[in-house]
């Protein structure tokens, strides 16, 4: 467990803020869509807001002992997802709406009430800050859900869309010793990041940007859904089982491509990276161009390396702006892949924080010498059949991220905002 940086007012305006954010993106849902359709990728999104009440009760008031007792009476069988069921989570006794988002205020007036009782409480400050960036998570599968039941986008303000053009090319990183990960002087980081450790690199090329719509329909109009000899085993089964010709949200409309993005139907954005395709999809892409999906170590080594030092962001210290990324919704679809210069990292790599997640070729794993934070359902269960991806998409807060962030997901998530960059052969 590490130490939260930040005072307790400051998380006290985090988690206020994070609070917001959360009405904001499901505030709006009426009728039935509280609950939505009973799907495998999405909660309803009634049980989900109640979630984010109960994980930040258990955490900063109850300490995580779930002997202690619960504001809400039963909370814990309603909203403890690490032992409810997915699939029950329609047919339970939840409180209405109103009484959830009265469960939800209840529980913040408490948390701020006891950090501004408690100053010097240093394990009140963790859980205060984990309970912020859990509820940031939380809203950025707000926006997974309305995409995928093509709800209308989240009424947030948001710049005009960056049309920018493609970024062709591959930047190159120079081999040698790499510290992989975080390091405890980096303030708060999610026990999957620790510790920094070395690893030998190669020298390698890597794609300056993700791979665009543009590049993607090339392997779509190619027959790449039809060729098998670009997927692999896994891959292979779940084509036969899914049957997809082009990415989830892809609709052709004659010769033309077009592409749903939540309620809205609009031509393909050509030179916006790819986005909702798994990992099956990003790994034959790469097959069939002849090139690879990055290594986690390959991908933070090119997001963060300059010279001999290790940056927390590809450009540099300074927190995320504007200027350097497409984070916090802006305007609830992907830049083209050529925004955001300022961003750039050292290598020349441009949009690895922002815009869409991106596919590595490796598997969810431990750390060497990794011990479990106390919410212990965070990393441990998923380790070994996730695969990594790396950098945030356009709906993740900003203060989230930073180049040791790993995120994962099973290889068949199509939900995701997520894309892939390449790199080129070892032997090219």
């Amino acid at each position: 467990m590490t130490h939260s940086r930040k005072s307790h007012g400051e998380l006290a305006d985090l988690l206020a803020d994070a609070r917001r954010r959360t009405l904001l993106l499901a505030g709006d849902l009426s009728g039935s869509q509280w609950l939505g359709p009973k799907l495998d990728i999405v909660n309803p999104p009634l049980w989900e807001i109640g979630h984010l009440a109960w994980f930040q009760e258990l955490w900063c008031l109850r300490g995580g002992d779930f002997n202690a007792p619960a504001i809400l009476p039963g909370a814990d069988l309603l909203y403890d997802s690490a032992r409810v069921a997915h699939d029950t989570r329609w047919s339970l006794p939840l409180p209405e709406l109103d009484g959830t988002l009265s469960y939800m205020r209840s529980v913040l007036e408490r948390v701020r009430e006891r950090l501004d009782a408690e100053p010097e409480n240093d394990r009140l400050a963790y859980f205060a800050e984990l309970a912020v960036y859990h509820e940031d998570m939380h809203g950025e599968a707000f926006a997974y859900t309305r995409q995928t039941l093509g709800y209308r986008k989240p009424a947030t303000a948001g710049q005009s869309r960056n049309a920018m053009g493609p970024l062709p090319g591959d930047a190159t990183v120079p081999g040698g010793k790499f510290l992989l990960g975080a390091r405890p002087d980096d303030g708060f980081v999610f026990d999957n990041e620790k510790w920094a450790h070395p690893v030998i690199l190669r020298s390698f090329r890597i794609a300056r940007a993700p791979v665009t719509n543009a590049e993607y329909l090339a392997f779509v109009e190619d027959g790449g859904y039809r060729r098998l000899e670009f997927w692999d085993q896994d891959g292979q089964a779940w084509l036969k089982k899914e049957r997809p010709v082009a990415p989830v949200y892809w609709i052709k409309n004659g010769v033309n491509w077009m592409m749903r993005m939540f309620d809205e139907i609009a031509p393909l954005p050509l030179d916006a990276p790819v986005s909702h395709v798994n990992w099956f999809e990003a790994n034959a892409f790469c097959h069939w161009t002849g090139r690879r999906l990055p290594t986690e170590a390959e991908w933070e080594a090119a997001a963060s390396l300059a010279d001999e030092t290790k940056r927390r962001y590809p450009w540099g210290d300074q927190s995320p702006t504007r200027r350097h990324a497409h984070l916090d919704g802006g305007n609830w679809q992907c830049a083209d892949v050529a925004a955001y210069p300022e961003g750039d990292s050292s290598a020349g790599c441009r949009q690895m924080l922002g815009n869409v997640w991106e596919w590595t070729a490796d598997a969810f794993l431990p750390y060497p010498g990794f011990v479990r934070d106390p919410y212990k359902e965070y990393s441990e269960p998923w380790f070994g059949d996730q695969k990594v991806l790396r950098g945030g998409c356009y709906a993740t807060r900003s203060r989230l991220l930073r180049n040791t962030w790993r995120n994962f997901y099973t290889p068949d998530r199509r939900d995701v905002f997520a894309g892939f960059r390449t790199c080129a052969l070892d032997d090219e």
